[in-house]
């Protein structure tokens, strides 16, 4: 944590300096007060006769040490909250940006519920842990110590009854914190179940609602928050029983003060009336350094916890590392696959066997196969969002390990089939990621078949989309997605079944727009439609995470058994309709 603390150390140094001014006004009060009984008040020291002009003086002196411990107070805070505030910004940063470089699979171990609650809740823990740190751990500090060297300068008998009381003290509150701490890291990892839940309901709203499983989700999310109140209520009933028996003791010591102060006055053997006020005062005040330090070690001890959860993000090393290539070559768009094979991190079941294919530049290559036979865990490759298990994938002539992730990228747009979009405008979401006028946007638009249906929109191009596009239909949304590719102007270009909520005439209009726009740019379509493929130049159908055919419609027909199963399947059905 040194590396964030230390920028805002000055911070840290000034709320400590103005801490410590603080807490010795608060210290010296007891001792002034003390005079005022006895000098003031009492007259011990002249024969009986009181001192109205002492009292005045010692009054004034004690209202101006208490203003200025209440600055002091006051520029502790504002220091303290710069330097906490401040850490745990730069903290997020660096959490948010190292989570920008996980790969898919290490988003997939944290899991969302959880990395949105370690970037909030824990975050917000660790400053919360240093501004304790910084303010608690020093007044307590000077308040349990300070009160107990002015207990004995003052009266050395109050003094060991205090020191002798201080081990027992300290004794409760190791024991509820030794039976407190480990609840703190179950509390965040129930926080994590109730944010996960939460992400997803949210974000399926309209199945639950379409599946009518209200009821169910509500069970979940109530057992998600049960389990967390209960952990808490365990918590804080260890503190409730703690905070009692604090005060017992500590009364138990006033008591004895009490006494011991009597016992002295009655034997002449120097206590007075102000030492004894005095002595209860310093009790006091070790009193509330002593709850400090309970609120202190439970602030540290849940703040620690939270760190170790955060730390476990910015030590993370990002599984997919960078090569140093650049991305300039001679070539542009071509791909290809040697002898590829691939399973998921963690797994020994192979997605991908010996996949040899090249494509070249320009080319319209489509990809169809049952569902799960590999066919988005192929193009996954090309754009390194996984690594290959065994063989390579080279574009445009080189590892895409060797180039930069960045680099690599560039060269590639995505339309998936469920299509991202954000909440902002629709050209904000077509222009996401690149520089790029309202011709531009339009331009693409038309395109992608989308420049008709936002036309008719109120505020057309500038209409707000609502969160993940809830406010656009399937077919909307995908041509929007399309439109974002295709404005890209990348060399590659792929399509992962991303046209499969648009009718088959927008779909054909949308693919003679790309041949005749973006001719040089290598095109991947994914479908499961023979329409959508049957004008590629060659068609590749997967079978088994394995190539079983690779040509043009015609010649699949010919040749591929699975391929015209596939055709003739299609076709009786959109038969069927017809008739």
């Amino acid at each position: 944590m040194w590396k964030y603390i230390k920028p805002y150390l000055p911070f840290a140094i000034l709320a400590a300096l103005f801490m410590i001014a603080e807490v010795s006004m608060d210290l010296l009060q007891p001792s002034i007060m003390q005079r005022i009984v006895d000098d003031g008040v009492l007259g011990a020291n002249n024969n009986g006769v009181g001192d109205i002009n002492l009292i005045l003086r010692l009054g004034i002196i004690m209202i101006c040490l208490v203003l200025f411990g209440g600055l002091c107070g006051s520029l502790n805070n504002v220091f303290v909250h710069k330097s906490g505030q401040n850490i745990g910004n730069l903290i997020r940063k660096d959490c948010f940006g190292k989570i920008m470089t996980f790969s898919f699979p290490q988003v997939d171990k944290f899991g969302t519920g959880s990395l949105v609650t370690r970037v909030t809740n824990d975050i917000t823990q660790v400053q919360n842990f240093v501004a304790t740190f910084v303010r608690g751990f020093i007044r307590t500090f000077l308040l349990t110590f300070g009160s107990i060297f002015f207990m004995f300068r003052l009266n050395t008998q109050f003094g060991i009854i205090v020191l002798c009381a201080f081990p027992i003290i300290v004794g409760v509150l190791a024991l509820c914190l030794w039976k407190a701490n480990p609840r703190f890291s179950k509390l965040q990892a129930h926080l994590d179940k109730i944010n996960a839940v939460m992400q997803e309901d949210i974000s399926g709203i309209r199945m639950i609602k379409a599946c009518v499983r209200e009821v169910y989700e509500k069970l979940r999310f109530n057992k998600a928050n049960d389990d967390l109140i209960k952990t808490q209520l365990e918590v804080l009933v260890i503190f409730a029983f703690m905070n009692p028996i604090m005060n017992i003791l500590m009364n138990a010591v006033v008591v004895l003060i009490l006494l011991s102060g009597s016992y002295q006055i009655n034997s002449g053997s120097g206590a007075t009336p102000g030492n004894i006020m005095a002595g209860i005062t310093y009790t006091t005040q070790l009193l509330n350094g002593i709850l400090m330090l309970v609120m202190l070690f439970q602030n540290i001890s849940r703040g620690y916890a939270s760190w170790k959860r955060v730390r476990e993000i910015l030590h993370s090393q990002a599984q997919l590392t960078d090569g140093e290539f650049d991305g300039n070559t001679e070539i542009k768009g071509q791909i290809e696959f040697k002898d590829v094979s691939f399973s998921y991190p963690n797994s020994s079941v192979k997605i991908l066997s010996n996949i040899n294919l090249s494509i070249k530049q320009g080319e319209t290559v489509a990809i169809m196969g049952a569902t799960g036979c590999g066919k988005t865990s192929l193009v996954n490759l090309i754009a390194r969002f996984y690594d290959v298990s065994e063989g390579s994938v080279l574009v445009d002539g080189v590892d895409v390990r060797e180039y930069k992730q960045t680099a690599l990228r560039d060269k590639i747009a995505v339309a998936l089939q469920k299509s991202e979009l954000f909440r902002g405008s629709i050209a904000d979401n077509i222009a996401w990621g690149v520089t790029a006028d309202i011709e531009q946007v339009k331009t693409a638009s038309q395109i992608a078949q989308a420049d008709d249906f936002i036309s008719r929109m109120k505020d057309g191009y500038d209409t707000l989309v609502a969160e993940r596009g809830m406010s656009l239909s399937g077919g909307q949304k995908q041509r929007i997605a399309i439109a974002r590719a295709v404005l890209k102007n990348s060399e590659i270009l792929i399509f992962d079944d991303s046209t499969s909520a648009l009718d088959l005439t927008t779909e054909a209009r949308l693919y003679e727009a790309l041949r005749q726009s973006r001719s040089n740019s290598t095109k991947i379509l994914i479908a499961q439609r023979i329409a959508s493929v049957r004008s590629a130049d060659r068609i590749v159908i997967l079978e088994n995470g394995t190539i079983g055919a690779c040509g043009t419609h015609e010649d699949l027909l010919k040749s591929c058994k699975t391929y015209r199963d596939i055709y003739d399947s299609q076709m009786s059905e959109e038969a069927e309709k017809n008739g």
